[in-house]
């Protein structure tokens, strides 16, 4: 089944035989990840950015959505019809408390398929890193062509040379697969997507447990 038919069910039921590793550190967290990045001033003027080039009720895509805010509260607050995957139950949870306007789904982005142009734009705000390089292209790929032609898409990730690296993210152990910049954006634009515009920041998440990350954001257009 297509992401579309699903989203006409208003949710998504993941495989708990294929629980991802990813859950288990988000389910943790829970409302402590908002807490800590919902305030990113990068991350709010990204979303910006993207309210700019949406026409009225626009279809968007948020993959790995969180709690739902800020990223599909601003886009619903617009009037946008927004569809959040994410693989953390407790987060989706939160997210449909918190933003009841918006659908949110627990799945692996992984396993759901993607309609070409089924959405009017896209966004993925460092929900990649727990996947493997080939992983990260493939996604990528699949959502430049999720993405009507015309349509935009926004990725938001930390910028470093890391290959499945072990550490510890505000208390919670992750393995964490990265790019440096140029090659994101080698990545991206050899999905099929124009890279139109990039920020990089430094960012310190207000966490007692947090240490500044190289912030990438990539703000992308599918030609045609």
């Amino acid at each position: 089944m297509t992401v579309t038919g699903l989203r006409e069910r208003g949710c998504i039921v993941g495989h708990e035989t294929r629980r991802a590793p990813a859950a288990e550190a988000f389910d943790a967290l829970g409302a402590e990840y908002e807490k800590a990045f919902g305030g990113s001033e990068a991350h709010r003027a990204s979303l910006d950015w993207l309210l700019g080039r949406l026409w009225q009720g626009s279809r968007v895509l948020d993959v790995g959505s969180g709690t739902g805010r800020p990223t599909a509260a601003t886009l619903a607050a617009a009037g946008h019809d927004v569809t959040g995957i994410d693989v953390s139950p407790v987060m989706v949870e939160l997210a449909r408390r918190q933003v009841p306007e918006a659908s949110f789904a627990c799945f692996d982005i992984r396993e759901v398929p993607l309609d070409d142009g089924a959405f009017d734009a896209a966004c993925a705000f460092f929900s990649l890193l727990q996947m493997s390089r080939r992983e990260q292209t493939d996604l990528v790929r699949r959502l430049a062509r999720a993405v009507r032609p015309g349509g935009h898409v926004v990725f938001a990730t930390v910028s470093v040379d890391w290959e499945d690296v072990e550490g510890v993210f505000m208390g919670q152990p992750v393995r964490v697969t990265s790019f440096a910049a140029e090659d994101f954006v080698a990545m991206v634009s050899g999905a099929g997507l124009t890279v139109v515009a990039q920020e990089d920041v430094m960012f310190t998440a207000p966490h007692p447990q947090a240490e500044p990350e190289p912030h990438l954001y990539l703000y992308c257009r599918r030609e045609g």
